[in-house]
């Protein structure tokens, strides 16, 4: 069985906060943002020092999952 985001501890989605956008837990942090800056060369501590609250916990959760989600779907 596949977890999905909603199941993943370090992220949340409210309606009242950041439009429901998934958010890192506690913050206002859109995990989107996380991508982004991955994307245009951002270094994992990069992320943490511009976003401070952020845990590098949560961001290796994020990580891990879309690992497992890309890994899982071409076994599939």
């Amino acid at each position: 069985m596949h977890k999905t985001w909603a199941q993943l501890d370090a992220i949340e989605a409210r309606p009242g906060k950041v439009s429901g956008t998934w958010v890192f837990r506690g913050t206002r942090v859109p995990v989107a943002a996380l991508f982004e800056n991955l994307r245009d060369g951002a270094t994992i501590d990069q992320f943490l020092e511009w976003f401070p609250g952020v845990q590098r916990t949560d961001v290796e959760a994020v990580l891990n999952y879309e690992v497992t989600q890309l890994t899982t779907a071409d076994a599939a």
